[in-house]
């Protein structure tokens, strides 16, 4: 099978560009189906946009899209300009033969904000990259000399390009805390005002690593989120988190890390400066678990245009999305 993939958001610094980058290399390993990386898909048999921003009104092949949550749609005041620039993408998504989203809570506002029948919503959980894993400690000494950080410290991790109201960032800088925080991912000029804290700008995936090994605790103080990468990817590298209680995290951690209520970001932090090690084990999903569901999803959304008999690959994949 020959498969468009639209790899454009490979390049960005957000969620969406590990989502993309990930799979698409998980998908390459795997070897059962033909990836071209095009945004044109032509003379292919499937197109998957792993981003809104791909999603296509008149697409010439079955179309899958990946959506990651629905920020935009359920808070309208604050996403104005996504809102109206993502209009019509939202009507793209709703051709779309399947759509794929990370988790349940996900799926369940697909269904009721979109109208997109159940049957047409796949639940693809992702996972830490393979370059996220615990790391030595004269790794976590280099990468805490590289960047000034202090010996014990709380970590957020996220992009800071622009502010995201979701994200909280300057709400958490506010909260009481008797740790130093170290803010990670690339910034812009308004999270250099942010107060006591450090910043280390963009890093890379093993700089990433050794940062979150050396942390005392993650702290997530989304109030909303579709997934939540930093929270797994922590506990790959075998740090504690304290994160918000909101319906996407609580299924994804599933009692592996601290919840607290939203409107407590005193206790976020104090439960993030109270955690202890070792901190429970990721979920055992993976990428290249993610890669064979995604493929099961491209062999449905031909099938149903009758060119494609589907097939069930006997691989672990199956299972895990039925139990998660």
């Amino acid at each position: 099978m020959k498969v468009a993939f639209d790899s454009r958001p490979a390049k960005s610094t957000h969620g969406v560009g590990r989502y993309a980058r990930c799979l698409l290399e998980a998908l390459h390993d795997m070897g059962r189906c033909d990836v071209v990386e095009t945004h044109e898909p032509r003379r292919c048999e499937v197109y998957h946009s792993p981003w809104i921003d791909g999603a296509m009104l008149r697409c010439p092949v079955p179309m899958v899209v990946t959506l990651h949550d629905l920020a935009p749609l359920k808070r309208h005041g604050q996403y104005l300009r996504s809102t109206l620039r993502f209009k019509l993408r939202y009507l793209a998504v709703q051709r779309a033969l399947r759509v794929i989203v990370p988790t349940y809570a996900v799926a369940e506002d697909v269904e009721s904000v979109l109208d997109i029948p159940r049957e047409r919503i796949a639940v693809i959980p992702e996972a830490p990259a393979p370059s996220l894993h615990r790391r030595p400690a004269n790794e976590v000494d280099a990468v805490r000399e590289r960047y000034e950080l202090p010996e014990r410290y709380l970590l957020w991790v996220g992009a800071m390009q622009t502010p995201d109201p979701r994200k909280r960032v300057a709400a958490l800088t506010r909260a009481a805390r008797s740790m130093p925080l170290v803010l990670v991912g690339p910034t812009a000029a308004w999270a250099h005002e942010l107060p006591g804290v450090t910043l280390t700008g963009a890093v890379s995936d093993d700089e990433l690593a050794a940062i979150y090994t050396g942390a005392h605790a993650l702290v997530f103080p989304s109030d909303d989120e579709g997934f939540g990468l930093p929270p797994v990817e922590a506990l790959a590298c075998g740090t504690p988190v304290a994160a918000c209680e909101v319906p996407a995290l609580r299924e994804v951690l599933d009692r592996r890390a601290t919840l607290t209520a939203i409107d407590d970001l005193d206790g976020l932090v104090a439960a993030a400066e109270a955690a202890v090690r070792p901190a429970p084990p990721p979920p055992a999903w993976t990428w290249e678990d993610a890669a064979h569901a995604t493929w099961q999803v491209y062999c449905e959304a031909v099938a149903e245009t009758g060119s494609c008999q589907i097939t069930r690959p006997k691989h672990r994949a199956a299972a895990l999305v039925k139990d998660a």
